[in-house]
């Protein structure tokens, strides 16, 4: 000031000017910043232990959860959730507070958008988590229940017979139960999807659900018409007829096609190719048949038509 530098030492004066003016709002956000972690840390813990003494980690063993979270403890997960929770808001305040609306806004605006969508994140994690408690309850009751009833000599009786000595492998009735628990976690899912507005993925779960549920019902067709395939099949074996272990094949046979039909048509699976090899395979049948007995069994059937004719005149 003294050289009259004026040109010069201006822009350094406005400089310095800014960068003090702006120290006092920086001060603030660190403090702000400061307390805020602090204060999420202490509520973490606060949470963490609280949850820990009233036994939220034993019940959550016992519900499956240690399953999901692997090395995890539930009163951990809750307490992280909390810290988030409280240090969302305090970062917010403490970018407003550096007045840099160029650069706060957009960073401001975004988790305003995240606070503004925690109730419904939270709302669907909860649904999730509800789910898969009541899911793993169903599943190891149906289980029960399944096993209980006799259901897991089920696939015995219609030709799957368990390896004997293999390890690693479900029974029928588990696997039932698994099921159970994969539905309704779907069924959860796709309420989730809502609440937090994703609709198209909502609608896709949906679809695959309705997929999947026909797929199953397919199969459970097909186990069915195995089971009632090898049914009829020993009753024609146990018959004692003439050339019973031809006519058991060929029940066999003829009720797996008619349930082989009726469960790709319930899959949804090509309803008109199936509709047409179907028919067509009923009609090569039925000309096999008429072919065989028209011209190899002609004496035959020239007999038993005089022989009923005999009989229908009294001779």
């Amino acid at each position: 000031d003294v050289l009259g530098l004026e040109g010069l030492l201006g822009p350094v004066n406005e400089l310095v000017s800014k960068v003090l003016a702006f120290l006092p709002n920086l001060f603030a956000a660190l403090l702000i910043l400061g307390i805020g972690w602090l204060m999420a840390k202490v509520i973490q813990r606060i949470v963490s232990s609280v949850l820990a003494a009233s036994g939220a980690d034993a019940l959550g063993d016992r519900m499956g959860v240690d399953k999901v979270l692997g090395e995890k403890r539930l009163s951990v997960l809750a307490g992280l959730i909390v810290y988030i929770l409280v240090l969302v808001p305090v970062v917010i305040a403490a970018l407003e507070a550096l007045s840099l609306d160029a650069l706060t806004a957009p960073a401001s605006g975004m988790l305003d958008s995240i606070l503004a969508a925690v109730p419904q994140i939270f709302g669907a994690a909860l649904i999730l988590f509800v789910a898969y408690l009541v899911g793993r309850l169903v599943s190891e009751l149906v289980s029960q229940l399944l096993a209980s009833a006799g259901f897991d000599g089920f696939l015995a009786k219609i030709g799957f017979q368990k390896a004997e000595g293999e390890e690693g492998t479900r029974k029928p009735s588990e696997l039932i139960g698994w099921l159970a628990l994969i539905a309704i976690m779907l069924f959860a899912t796709i309420e989730a999807f809502n609440m937090l507005g994703f609709v198209n993925l909502a609608v896709i779960v949906t679809e695959f659900t309705i997929f999947a549920a026909n797929v199953g019902l397919g199969v459970l067709i097909m186990m069915v018409g195995l089971y009632f395939a090898n049914l009829a099949a020993g009753a024609v074996r146990s018959s004692g007829t003439s050339q019973a272990g031809m006519l058991a094949m060929a029940a066999r046979v003829a009720i797996l096609v008619l349930a082989g039909a009726m469960a790709l048509r319930q899959a949804g699976l090509a309803e008109d190719i199936i509709n047409l090899a179907f028919g067509l395979l009923l009609g090569a049948a039925a000309v096999a048949t008429a072919i065989a007995f028209g011209l190899g069994g002609r004496e035959y059937a020239s007999r038993q038509i005089e022989r009923w004719t005999n009989r229908g005149s009294g001779e």
